[in-house]
């Protein structure tokens, strides 16, 4: 367990959501080849966590493999809605109580949806809530527990 608050906090909600999982710390990386190395894992098993803005007030968390990216049409289209943002950094720490590359759905000071890509599966790494914090996980565990709505909504980076 690290002293920082926000990997606390995440893994106190996966301990909550009985989730089995493993942490891994390491210090900065600047890839996602660095990353996935870093954490023992292939770039396609990190997810990373996404949080966008519906409309004002209504805020998701997107799950989109590492090696993925959010295809905003597929998004929309899921969602219903015309328009989709990302929020600035500030106003994602606001909704979620962690800076932007720290971001977890796990122990969210806002709860929010989740929406996880299709191709988020097997074991996966997301973020642990501080830097250099990672959390890997059982990616049926911990769709299930989070109630998480699957669909297509990434494409190929």
């Amino acid at each position: 367990m690290t002293g920082t608050d926000g990997s606390d906090r995440a893994t106190a909600a996966a301990d909550e959501l009985g989730l089995t999982y493993a942490v891994t710390e390491h210090g900065p990386v600047r890839s996602l080849a660095e990353a996935a190395a870093a954490r023992g894992v292939e770039p396609r098993q990190i997810v990373k966590t996404m949080v966008v803005r519906v409309s004002d007030g209504d805020f998701r968390f997107v799950l989109v493999p590492g090696d993925r990216e959010i295809a905003w049409p597929k998004l929309r289209s899921l969602l219903g809605v015309n328009r989709i943002s990302m929020p600035s950094a500030e106003t994602a720490y606001d909704v979620t109580g962690y800076v932007r590359g720290t971001i977890t759905p796990l122990g969210s000071a806002t709860p929010l949806p989740v929406v996880a890509d299709a191709a988020v599966a097997g074991t996966v790494s997301i973020g642990g809530g501080a830097p250099g914090v990672a959390i890997t996980v059982d990616a049926d565990a911990l769709l299930g527990a989070l109630d998480a709505t699957i669909a297509d909504v990434t494409e190929p980076a």
